[in-house]
């Protein structure tokens, strides 16, 4: 049974691409457009590897989905990678602050992101 891994971008383009690295390495792939739909999956999905996202985005960005969902059950203890173009100390910060476990600058390097995830899912690289 493959894993799932949930992919949060408002950018279809982007969703693609994330999401055909890590189907071709096996894992299973839930699209969400934006925080609030990406909240929904992660709450929906609780037994996923771990979720991708994006900062900033549109209703709902990434940083304030992590607000949310640490409002919902305290600390975040569901695994999320930042994907962004952002790369602000201040943000990564209050990423970190927020539970994220990941921070990575668009454009990524497959090999990087899936290097990640699998640090991160715990498992072998």
């Amino acid at each position: 049974m493959s894993k799932k891994i949930i992919v949060i971008d408002d950018s279809q383009t982007v969703r693609e691409q994330v999401g055909r690295v890590l189907v071709e390495a096996g894992y299973e792939v839930i699209e969400a457009e934006d925080g609030a739909e990406g909240a929904t999956a992660i709450r929906a999905n609780p037994e996923a590897a771990l979720a991708i996202c994006d900062v900033n985005m549109p209703k709902l960005g990434g940083l304030e989905m992590l607000d949310a969902l640490r409002a919902d059950v305290g600390p975040v203890a569901f695994p999320v990678i930042m994907l962004t173009t952002e790369a602000r100390p201040d943000l990564i910060e209050r990423a970190r602050a927020c539970g994220a476990k990941g921070w990575m600058v668009k454009p990524f390097k497959p090999t990087m992101l899936l290097a990640t995830v699998r640090k991160i899912a715990g498992e072998p690289s």
